[in-house]
């Protein structure tokens, strides 16, 4: 789980444990609060001269309680003044992750039974992505687990450091290495691109850390022609038209999915969506925009909810008389729902023939019943009432407050609903729901650790990314993160009418393989 999901559930299991003067009420709402959102706090409290980013960074990082941690009355004064106005809120209290972290922090510090507790129950302690980890995070790992017996293994690239601007740590591993007596182990294997594409990284790579180690490439080369270019293009209608025909033509000849071909933007991919997605849809394609809400959830963040994990596979047992894997998944989640042992034949025997016999009665609702939104509602709630509301939220800690778990529901409600119009079939209303077959559309920000046959990055001019510079490594970071999601092939839209080529960047790529291509003959033979 990540950071938040961690500080969430403890906060709302352990609630109680923190000390009065701080405990935030049962009813909490998460908050996102924005720059413009600390602007006004301070103007309304008499402090426009506070800079709002040092303002949230003290929020972030200084521990509770501020009675006995912030020295200066002023700065004491001014950020209780800020918990007691998130507590007192008109619509209700609102609590931000930073404010979790903090809250959490402050309880096992207050507490030597749960944090004894949380010691016993993680004896190994994983932590992916460590390069992005925050000042605040690294407090609350020191604070739980420092002196502990428990094994950590963090596990990261200082390359891939994206989130400075959220609070990410500048040198996260070498706090880790002082502070856990840690020993540094380089990975330089790289299982997911071949040979040309791993070289292109390296140059990239090298150009954010001189001194960076050489990998070497383990993917193997599947496709032939070009596997990097730079294509360039006139104007926007040219840009859209050729994408979109180049798509159709590689789906057609068999060398890639819809869902393998990813198209990354830097920022903007609602408007994105929708400039590119009405011109793929004359050439009978589906762009997926993962980033778009269905409710108060992101699409992308819905598919990997438990909720999501445990509905699916059952829905999809109802749409398909043989469909072994959902059944492998619909009971394993099942089993873990009702804790049930791998040695308990009887229960399992039991679990199988409830999920048969419920799978059949959703088959025949779904051969009679009209394909439509009501229908649709029905068999969700009917499958929610199969597997349990109150035993699937007391099962996940996340969804133990309403509010969290009604952005969830009715974040699949709705996107279910929108998958029914013009589907053939409910399995077909299934496969819309999981994205097969349709061109996901994200942020680079939201690609880091997923990989993609074919990248496609929409947008590559000074313009759209107008920080990229030498310079600035964390912008270079998130074009490493990127390109390092292609599996076989990466290119880059250039598209004059949005802003002018990025110079340096192209002096860099064209030496490295990387081809320029006019974007009118990308789909020729």
């Amino acid at each position: 789980m990540t950071f938040d999901a961690f500080t969430k559930h403890m906060l709302d299991h352990f609630r109680l444990a923190i000390p009065n003067a701080y405990r935030p009420p049962i009813d909490y709402s998460i908050a996102f609060p924005t720059r413009r959102d600390f602007d006004l706090f301070l103007k309304r409290h008499g402090r426009p001269d506070v800079s709002s980013d040092r303002f949230e960074q003290a929020i972030a990082r200084t521990p509770l309680p501020f009675e006995k941690t912030v020295e200066k009355l002023c700065t004491r004064e001014l950020l209780r003044a800020y918990w007691d106005d998130q507590y007192a809120m008109p619509d209700g209290a609102l609590v931000s992750f930073a404010m979790i972290n903090r809250l959490v922090d402050y309880m096992l510090r207050s507490n030597s039974r749960i944090k004894r507790a949380l010691r016993l129950t993680y004896p190994f302690v994983f932590l992916d992505e460590f390069q992005d980890t925050t000042y605040a995070q690294y407090s609350l790992v020191n604070t739980a687990f420092r002196g502990s017996r428990s094994i950590f293994t963090a596990v990261g690239d200082d390359k891939q450091r994206i989130m400075g601007w959220a609070g990410a740590m500048n040198n996260a591993f070498d706090e880790f290495v002082d502070g856990f007596n840690a020993v540094r182990h380089a990975l330089l294997r790289n299982w997911r691109s071949h040979e040309a594409l791993v070289g292109i990284q390296q140059v990239i790579a090298r150009q954010i850390d001189p001194d960076v180690e050489e990998v070497e490439a383990r993917g193997q080369l599947e496709v032939d022609g070009a596997t990097a270019a730079i294509w360039r293009f006139d104007n926007r209608e040219q840009e859209t038209q050729m994408i979109a025909r180049w798509i159709r033509r590689e789906v057609d000849e068999g060398r890639v999915a819809p869902h393998n071909v990813a198209i990354l933007v830097r920022m903007r991919a609602n408007s994105v969506e929708d400039e590119l997605a009405p011109v793929l849809r004359d050439h009978g394609l589906t762009l997926r925009n993962l980033a778009r809400n269905v409710g108060e959830i992101a699409i992308q963040d819905l598919l990997v909810e438990p909720l999501t994990e445990v509905i699916l596979p059952l829905l999809r047992l109802g749409a398909s008389a043989r469909a072994p894997e959902a059944w492998s998944a619909a009971q394993d989640r099942l089993q873990a729902l009702a804790n049930v042992s791998s040695d308990d034949e009887t229960v399992q025997e039991r679990l199988q023939r409830e999920i048969g016999e419920f799978s059949r009665n959703l088959r025949q609702i779904m051969r009679d019943e009209p394909l439509d939104t009501a229908v649709a509602n029905r068999l969700f709630a009917q499958t929610l009432d199969f597997v349990g509301v109150e035993r699937l939220r007391q099962a996940y800690p996340e969804y133990r407050r309403d509010a969290d778990f009604q952005r969830v529901h009715n974040g699949f409600r709705i996107l279910l609903r929108d998958c029914v119009e013009n589907a053939v079939n409910w399995n077909d209303v299934l496969d819309r729901f999981e994205g097969k077959n349709q061109i996901p559309l994200m942020t680079i920000h939201k690609s880091k650790g997923l990989e993609f046959h074919t990248v496609i990055f929409f947008g590559l001019d000074a313009q759209t990314w107008w920080s990229l510079s030498p310079e600035r490594n964390e912008e270079l970071n998130s074009f490493f993160v990127a390109f390092t999601r292609a599996m076989q092939r990466a290119f880059f839209a250039c598209c004059s009418e949005r802003g002018k080529p990025i110079g340096w960047l192209e002096k860099l790529l064209l030496p490295a393989g990387v081809k320029q291509v006019d974007g009118v003959d990308i789909i020729t033979p």
